[in-house]
């Protein structure tokens, strides 16, 4: 019996955090934020959308090609003289033509459609920073949910070793006592029950300590997955000063996906005008510089050699292409949508965030009613115990109070934890997450 209760002395230690490092919420955010490997994509693909702004990706600036060429003729020819009826006949000539150039081509005017590619262009970057910003707050309520849920599973495990320390106390009253006769084997046999079932409580708990712990290194990125890590802060303090209706506007303005909602919108209006620029006519410009040597070897003369610049404006207009009409009419229909879609969005967003706070304030009253409900339950414990010293309690009677006092307890940490899962997804859906990096 002593050695369990050393082993389980032993791997209480090590489960809360014997030589660990210890970590503040900040300290696992900003590991978090520097190193996660989802967090590292993301900005690289805003990065990606940040290098697609430029004018010639939208197509305003002009292209110069260098282009050369070589062509080599190797051929025969019989040619009759008409007057004579002599005959000319040349073998295996061969000749051969070098060039070379450079060319500039630039359309000048295409009905404005450039210029609407180069501004969703910048929605597209402002989508990709705003996806960021969407990825990060995300990231930072996952971690914190997981850091208090750490803080939840180690504070449940003490709970539990509280508990196998309760039995041990009872198992051995009940031991001494029985020895010399006060109790029954049956009391006895009864107390080594409770106890046991007890210790592989506990001994369950360990496995939710160590996969939360897990968790939390493997959204810091730490490479050793496994390594123990202790929290600076040894309970859950939840925020009862949030109020509804800043929450309420600063949703409305600063919620990340309303925001992306928004720019697909402007980007829907854009494709629209870049139908509309088919109506347009179109104006090409292009410049050249050509080079070009000709090598004969049976014509009059053996080479020659031609360069000098060209220049030249096309001007055109597309009368009709057989889709311009229903391009136009997908392209209102998808402004349409866009904007439907803003709207459900925030309709859903008020829904939800309707329901966190109704769930919010109700947990924050049954938080209040919990903590009573501990101070008595752990009163009612301490008479049920000396109650039972004095053997005016029955084993079943004290295993009850026992177990009254742990239900309370866990209740309460249970309410903790949603209170403060409750104040994450608040401040998350109103976009003021990153109050906990303060």
């Amino acid at each position: 019996m002593k050695r369990f209760i050393m082993t389980i002395v032993a791997i209480t230690a090590i489960t809360l955090g014997a030589n660990a490092q210890t970590y503040t919420l900040s300290l696992c955010l900003k590991k978090g934020l520097e190193n996660n490997y989802s967090l590292r994509i993301t900005r690289n693909d805003e990065e990606i959308a940040h290098n697609n702004v430029t004018l010639s990706n939208a197509g305003l600036l002009p292209t110069v090609d260098l282009v050369a060429g070589y062509k080599g003729d190797l051929g025969s020819s019989d040619a009759k003289t008409r007057a004579t009826g002599d005959i000319d006949s040349e073998r295996n000539t061969f000749d051969q033509t070098l060039n070379a150039g450079i060319d500039v081509n630039w359309t000048i005017f295409d009905g404005f459609k450039a210029n609407t590619t180069y501004k969703q262009l910048k929605e597209m970057e402002m989508i990709g920073e705003t996806g960021t910003r969407l990825a990060i707050e995300d990231f930072i309520a996952n971690l914190t949910s997981e850091y208090y849920n750490f803080i939840q599973q180690r504070l449940r495990l003490k709970n539990y070793y509280n508990a196998v320390l309760l039995s041990k106390e009872r198992l051995h009253i009940v031991e001494e006592r029985y020895n010399i006769g006060n109790f029954s084997r049956l009391e006895y046999q009864q107390a080594k029950v409770d106890f046991n079932a007890d210790s592989a409580q506990y001994l369950k708990q360990q496995e939710a300590v160590i996969s939360s712990r897990i968790a939390l290194n493997e959204m810091m990125a730490i490479e050793q997955v496994y390594t123990p890590i202790i929290t600076e802060e040894a309970t859950i303090e939840v925020d009862s000063t949030l109020d509804f209706v800043d929450l309420w506007e600063c949703m409305l303005r600063n919620n990340a996906e309303l925001l992306i909602a928004g720019h697909n919108s402007n980007i829907a209006q854009l494709d629209y005008q870049k139908v509309l620029s088919r109506n347009y006519p179109y104006i090409k410009l292009n410049v050249g510089y050509d080079y070009s040597y000709n090598h004969y070897s049976a014509a009059a003369y053996t080479h020659r050699n031609n360069w000098g610049g060209n220049a030249g404006v096309t001007i055109g207009f597309n009368l009709w292409d057989g889709n311009r009409r229903r391009e136009k009419r997908n392209a209102k229909i998808e402004i349409e949508n866009a904007k439907l879609q803003r709207e459900q969005l925030e309709l859903a967003l008020k829904a939800d965030l309707g329901n966190l706070w109704h769930a919010y304030e109700n947990n924050l009253r049954l938080l209040n009613l919990e903590e009573h409900n501990v101070v008595t339950a752990l009163e009612n414990h301490d008479i049920a115990k000396e109650r039972y010293m004095l053997g005016d309690l029955s084993g079943i009677e004290m295993r009850e109070a026992q177990q009254s006092l742990l239900q309370a307890e866990e209740r309460l940490l249970t309410v903790l934890y949603n209170t403060k899962i409750c104040e994450i997804s608040l401040l998350l859906i109103s976009g003021k997450i990153g109050h906990y990096l303060e």
